[in-house]
């Protein structure tokens, strides 16, 4: 008969043998472990590194496009120093002479009054003096044209606003200039006939309206119309409470915002493609005569060059982004700075054959957003 001493001796011996089994199987278990702990690091380490070289591509990716971007910038303002300068002496003398002048129909109709006027007949009569004004607002308006005309002629630049819209005809501008003129003139009639303001706000956005699609339809003059159709009546409520009893003025309808009625902002807008062209025909005006030729010549069909690589349309697949205008990094869709997000770059095969200058980048740029799609 097997004792309880007999069965405690085999269970002991029974457990003795698992020991050395586990232990003659440990270091290879070891071995298997480390070596897996190995593996993973190495793989950690490869994503961490292709996340970080991501992340680089990305990071350059926005530093070119911002260079690039303030490059084209930097460039319509020092590429002529005298153009730059003229354009902005220009622009300051017509705001400070024309923008009084329109100002005086919102006197003469007592939208608004100064505390110190400034008055002369010209054309008009004692009851309606020709001006109306007071020291500061030349200046106001002068710097008021010099803002809109840079920022027309910079964001026509960045935006690469079609030839036609940057070359407005002299009829074309005047008569901006002219519906602008009208819209003030027509506010004024209308504040003093008392119609409503919410009827007057209908009417002057209706012709803000109709005016920047007719003279305007670019995305820089509807940036550039927005800053100032926001920005005007910001300046506006500084002045109203800073030169109050210091030779200021006041609207005599505050309106819905306690400083002026809100029909004032649409009038500000229109002033955006009104003062936008007149600054485009000043810039065109000023520019050399390398620049004309340039102007011309993207108004002229170019000169087809017979090429085995493009079949003479000068464009190739842009080899950065392989031809699709964007790239994939971070799970998102990348814009391509080389391409523009076009997919194609001009052909150098065939360059050399057009006699233009490879050094000049921005006029290669300028070529390739003419480009059709």
């Amino acid at each position: 008969m097997i004792t309880v001493r007999s069965l405690i001796l085999l269970l002991c011996f029974a457990q003795a043998q698992q020991v050395i089994s586990f232990s003659a199987r440990r270091p290879h278990n070891i071995a298997s472990s480390r070596q897996l702990q190995v593996n993973s690091y190495s793989g950690a380490n490869k994503i961490c590194k292709g996340l970080q070289n991501k992340r680089t591509r990305l990071q350059q990716s926005v530093n070119n496009e911002d260079n690039s971007e303030k490059s084209k910038l930097m460039s319509v303002i020092t590429s002529d120093p005298s153009r730059s300068i003229s354009f902005s002496s220009v622009m300051v003398l017509c705001g400070a002479a024309l923008g009084p002048f329109l100002d005086s129909y919102h006197s003469a109709f007592g939208v608004l009054k100064y505390e110190e006027p400034i008055t002369a007949i010209l054309w008009g009569n004692e009851a309606y003096p020709g001006l109306t004004t007071a020291w500061w607002v030349p200046e106001l308006f002068g710097l008021a044209g010099f803002l809109i005309g840079w920022l027309y002629i910079l964001f026509d630049a960045l935006l690469e606003s079609p030839v036609e819209a940057k070359s407005p005809s002299p009829p074309k501008i005047l008569v901006a200039i002219s519906i602008f003129t009208l819209q003030y003139w027509l506010s004024g009639v209308l504040y003093q006939s008392g119609v409503p303001r919410s009827d007057i706000l209908t009417i002057m956005a209706s012709v803000a309206t109709v005016g920047y699609f007719a003279f305007d339809n670019t995305v820089a003059g509807l940036i550039t119309s927005l800053a100032t159709a926001f920005g005007g009546p910001l300046i506006e409520v500084g002045l109203l409470s800073t030169l109050h009893g210091h030779g200021g003025y006041q609207y005599s309808d505050a309106g819905e915002t306690g400083f002026f009625p809100l029909w004032i902002v649409p009038v500000y807008f229109l002033g955006g493609p009104a003062v936008g062209n007149l600054a485009r025909g000043f810039w065109n005006l000023f520019t050399t005569d390398k620049g004309k030729e340039e102007v011309n010549s993207e108004k002229k069909p170019n000169v087809v060059v017979e090429c085995d690589v493009c079949n003479g349309t000068r464009c190739v697949g842009c080899p950065n982004c392989d031809a699709q205008g964007y790239y994939i990094t971070y799970g998102q869709s990348v814009k391509c700075t080389s391409c523009r997000g076009r997919g194609f770059v001009i052909c150098r095969a065939c360059f050399s054959q057009y006699d233009e200058d490879p050094e000049d980048i921005d006029a290669i740029r300028e070529k390739m957003s003419r480009m059709p799609d």
